[in-house]
């Protein structure tokens, strides 16, 4: 395969006979991958995805987001859901030592 820009840095690689692959510059320069980045590994419809752990919190961050279906904020909602689920507590603990 032809190398495309930076941001779409496309090539072939083939696994050596331990299975081992190295990523190309090119590519490692279009993901903004520097040396010593933490990477998250995964298979994902059949396809190995290598992400860093920014890439990997950015997508789950705009993923949650699009799948939200509530109203007002997801921290306001949990923080209403924990502050009853302690006041039930509480409300159980006074009645256990009346």
């Amino acid at each position: 395969m032809a190398l495309a820009d930076e941001r779409g840095a496309r090539t072939e690689i083939t696994a050596n006979g331990q299975g081992r692959v190295t990523i190309p510059a090119s590519i490692r320069r279009a993901a903004g991958i520097e040396p010593g980045t933490p990477l998250a590994v995964y298979v994902e419809d059949g396809r190995v995805v290598i992400e860093t752990r920014e890439q990997l919190g950015e997508r789950i961050r705009r993923d949650v987001a699009a799948a939200w279906r509530g109203s007002g904020s997801v921290v306001d909602e949990l923080i209403d859901d924990r502050r009853a689920a302690a006041a039930a507590e509480a409300d159980e603990a006074a009645g256990g030592h009346r």
